[in-house]
């Protein structure tokens, strides 16, 4: 392992987030709101840290990078520019302890949207666009940001770019890996601000309507109201969010081939033909289940079940209602979204659809091999086999993330947290969704919880952020092993 490459990479990684923060620092200067200070030292600190790594690691010129040490940056640079982002959120004093401004920020940049928040309306604009920005640059990943604009990473970039898309198999859109990486992000960027057009078109305010684009592209979720889009009580913002959301939700390859011209590549591909198909059904599900006990009319409960359903399944976790107040089924369903996820290679979290399908192929095809013992059955997707490489991935994810639920929850309860809360809370944090049940719903945050419950669940939002092994694996004693 060179200590010094990885002292390096992540130096660079903490400079551009200090740049990062002149964006909230130029709020600041607008509205005069008092945080002009705190975030100026927050870029001090984090340029000065910065220029640190990179001079411990000045001396490593080197043209590769081995999967470990991918693995390695990836893993402690998503932690360090949860750290530094932190330092805005403390040195203004919307957090009293660095606990909770740790908790917001790699919530943030995780696009997790679990908040620790009490009072967002009363919170510096400079603060609140920063909470929205770091959603923006973590939906995409910020180390793909960094393979597209330093190429200098040259073929290392690689083993960056596997661990870090959120896709069970990363494919290069192009032969060059920094091209593939500035296409997305034009993509990602040209949504958001096509977003941002629509929004203010339905009377939303700029400021409004930046942070919220800024948060629903990542599907994170952080929204500057305190009842989230519910505020706006408006069938257009809710359309407009949801249809969005669902943008956010599909694989960025596709919109790739749609710009080359290939608009049937959506209806092609399995996983997206999967994914609406969920839609639909738990969308009219919902809606009949809340017609006539929840909503008076069909409209509106098609309206809010729409809405919700794309905001769990996607793990945005915006809010338009109180969906604790939906019937047992209802709840069923939406506690199921949180573990389905969003298409492989979108922005979203959870298990993924693509994961899901090659899950229940792989359970039905051991069933046909009982029947048919000397057959050779294969697992396709979109008419690629599914090699046993991948296929042992896939299920050891599946298996790993079942498990890892289960565990985290059992410790929450060990800390005299309820078995609601307790399986909803790590069910949404480790799916990087935001709002759970229980005392952590869509009318309640995570700010009473313990700061241990704290430190766990932000654990559990790195690991589903990077989709599992990239953390767990720096537990494993061979990974230090030369």
């Amino acid at each position: 392992m060179r200590w010094h490459y990885i002292s390096k990479i992540i130096g660079v990684l903490l400079i551009f987030l200090s740049f990062a923060m002149v964006l909230p620092l130029v709020f600041s200067f607008h509205y005069n709101d008092g945080a002009i200070i705190a975030i100026i030292e927050s870029i001090a600190i984090t340029l000065i840290a910065g220029f640190c790594f990179v001079f411990l690691g000045r001396k490593s010129d080197i043209d590769f990078l081995s999967q470990r040490e991918g693995i390695a940056i990836v893993a402690l640079g998503w932690t360090a520019v949860g750290l530094f982002g932190a330092f805005p959120f403390f040195l203004d004093g919307t957090f009293s302890s660095f606990t909770d401004a740790f908790f917001e920020s790699v919530s943030g940049f995780t696009t997790t949207g679990s908040s620790v928040m009490t009072d967002i309306e009363a919170t510096s604009l400079s603060i609140l666009m920063w909470r929205s920005f770091i959603q923006w640059l973590g939906g995409m990943g910020i180390i793909v940001l960094t393979l597209a604009i330093l190429p200098f990473l040259g073929v290392g970039g690689m083993q960056l770019y596997k661990a870090e898309v959120p896709s069970p198999v990363p494919d290069k859109l192009t032969p060059r890996l920094a091209d593939s990486a500035k296409i997305l992000w034009a993509v990602y960027a040209g949504i958001t601000a096509l977003e941002v057009v629509f929004l203010l078109g339905g009377g939303m305010s700029f400021f409004d309507s930046l942070a919220h684009a800024f948060t629903t592209m990542p599907t994170g979720g952080f929204s500057p109201k305190n009842t989230s889009i519910a505020y706006y009580n408006s069938a257009y913002i809710d359309y407009v969010i949801s249809f969005f959301m669902l943008l956010a939700g599909i694989n960025f390859a596709l919109y790739y081939q749609l710009l080359r011209g290939k608009p049937l590549a959506f209806w092609r591909d399995t996983e997206f033909r999967f994914f609406m198909i969920l839609i639909g059904i738990f969308t009219l599900l919902i809606s009949f289940n809340t017609y006539g006990s929840v909503y008076e009319t069909i409209e509106l409960s098609f309206r809010y079940a729409f809405f919700q359903v794309i905001s769990i399944l996607t793990t945005t976790g915006y809010g338009t209602a109180d969906y604790e107040i939906f019937p047992g089924l209802s709840h069923i369903i939406l506690f199921s979204c949180m573990f389905i996820g969003a298409s492989a290679g979108s922005t979203g979290g959870g298990m993924k659809c693509s994961r899901i399908i090659v899950g229940f192929k792989y359970c039905y095809r051991e069933l046909f091999k009982l029947i048919h013992p000397r057959s050779v059955a294969q697992i396709k997707i979109n008419s690629n086999v599914v090699t046993d490489d991948v296929l042992r991935s896939i299920m050891g994810f599946l298996g790993l993330y079942i498990g890892l639920f289960v565990i985290c929850s059992i410790l929450l309860g060990a800390m005299g947290i309820d078995m609601i809360t307790s399986f909803a809370a790590v069910a949404s944090c480790i799916g990087n969704i935001g709002p759970g049940f229980g005392t952590v719903g869509p009318t309640e945050n995570f700010a009473h919880l313990p700061a241990m419950a704290k430190w766990l669940l932000l654990w559990c939002m790195l690991l589903g952020r990077l989709e599992i092994y990239t953390i767990i694996i720096l537990l494993v004693p061979e990974f230090w092993k030369k």
